[in-house]
């Protein structure tokens, strides 16, 4: 089964909790802390692979969990949590389901792109020694872990797109040309989805997609051509195949300009590719029917090739020319890139100097506070990541996070907020009551 979407939840591990520990030895009575940190959570990382074809295991399973990291255990450094690693196709996007956003695109056999960072493990009481806290009772808890819902859109590569009606003989087309084996019939519907295959003529190779037929409207989602339309963007060259002789004694010309009319309704850029129009069936037609077609397309300012698919008729001319518009459209792609990279801003950067500190209260500090009712709650990526990693069990990993959210700034926003003793505060998912020392 070809898929081309699904929805997924991913979630990195956790990382471990660091350990409050002592050294423990028989004459030793003053060993000091040997706490050990957690260990690592896992990752999520994607790589395209060449070998995959479609996104049908993401229909089969659309949520993948890495492993945690484990605990460290008195002065043993937990061990890190599995990471996981799959293949989708080349031409995946990964799109945040979220915001929209396109996260990345998995263009290439082999790219990969962490998606999801285990969660760093929390230090023991170790990392906290100093020349002034001798004896730390400080250990963290694993950084939490990354979760992302995201959209995994498939777009195949291809050199040449395939496209036309249904029933034009596109994979028949597609089965001469290459070695693929699409199913083939004379139905009066279209393929279900895209059929890909490697043309090999001499000494070149070049793939070619063939894409399920188009019909009126379907760049505004008649049929099934909308959800393949898609894939024609990616190609460099696209090969329109028309039924030249019709049983249906339909205008082939009507029938090029409707295609055409929901290529680029669908995509202006498609009207920008290079493309090669072909005439097809032409072994059941005779030379007057064939010239009656070749005028009334020359008419329009369009001249095509005749092929056959059953018979073969054409088809080295059509390999020869395709190879042509691929080479020609390679070389403009090379001019462009040159000309883009020539025309960046290569001045020499102007220097300024660092603002003041009294600039730096305009600031981003980070986070925010709100207020609801007689709740306060405090939201920021690093401010919640450093509450969670705190271990509220021992009370000077509480005094530790309290001098870190005031240097921070977090304590006097608050104040600056009203906020009076012992009111709730909310930090991520984890509740405090917010208390005024002075001594801090």
């Amino acid at each position: 089964m070809f898929v081309d979407e699904s929805i997924v939840e991913f979630k990195s591990g956790k990382g471990g909790n660091g350990c409050v520990s002592f050294h423990r030895e028989k004459h030793v009575p003053r060993g000091g802390p040997n706490g050990a940190d957690g260990g690592r959570g896992g990752d999520i990382v994607l790589i395209a692979s060449r070998h995959e074809r479609t996104l049908y295991d993401f229909k089969l399973k659309q949520s993948y969990n890495a492993e945690n990291g484990h605990p460290a255990i008195g002065n043993k450094k937990g061990k890190d949590g599995k990471s996981i690693i799959l293949h989708v196709p080349v031409g995946t996007l990964i799109v945040n389901v979220d915001t929209g956003e396109q996260i990345t695109d998995l263009d290439y056999h082999g790219k990969e792109y962490l998606l999801c960072q285990g969660g760093r493990g929390g230090h023991g009481n170790l990392h906290y020694v100093s020349s002034t806290r001798q004896v730390p009772k400080i250990a963290e808890n694993g950084e939490p872990a990354q979760e992302k819902k995201v959209r995994l859109e498939l777009k195949l590569l291809a050199d040449v797109g395939l496209v036309g009606l249904p029933n034009a003989g596109k994979s028949t087309l597609l089965s001469v040309m290459t070695r693929a084996k699409p199913k083939i019939g004379n139905y009066p519907f279209t393929t279900l989805s895209p059929n890909l295959g490697v043309v090999v003529s001499g000494d070149d190779t070049f793939t070619i997609a063939d894409m399920p037929g188009l019909i009126e409207d379907a760049s505004e989602g008649a049929g099934l051509g909308i959800q393949f339309l898609k894939h024609i963007e990616r190609t460099k060259v696209l090969l329109h195949l028309i039924d030249g002789f019709p049983i249906d004694d339909s205008d082939p010309v009507d029938n090029y300009k409707l295609i055409q009319k929901e290529l680029f309704t669908y995509s202006e850029n498609l009207e920008k590719k290079p493309m090669c129009v072909v005439i097809n069936k032409c072994d059941i037609a005779q030379h007057e029917q064939e010239a009656t077609v070749l005028k009334k397309f020359q008419s329009i300012g369009v001249v095509p090739l005749f092929i056959s698919g059953v018979s073969g008729k054409g088809i080295p001319e059509l390999l020869d020319h395709l190879k042509k518009l691929l080479v020609e459209e390679e070389v403009k792609m090379d001019e462009s890139l040159e000309t883009r990279l020539l025309s960046e801003d290569m001045s020499v950067p102007i220097l300024k100097p660092e603002p003041t500190i009294h600039h730096r209260k305009n600031l981003d500090p980070g986070f925010r506070v709100e207020v609801d009712h007689d709740t306060y709650r405090v939201t920021g990526e690093k401010v919640e990541r450093m509450v969670a990693m705190t271990q509220m069990q021992h009370d000077e990993s509480v005094r530790y996070l309290y001098r870190r959210l005031k240097k921070m700034g977090v304590i006097s926003a608050l104040e600056e907020s009203g906020i009076q003793d012992n009111t709730p505060v909310k930090i991520g998912s984890v509740d405090l009551v917010y208390y005024k020392d002075e001594q801090y």
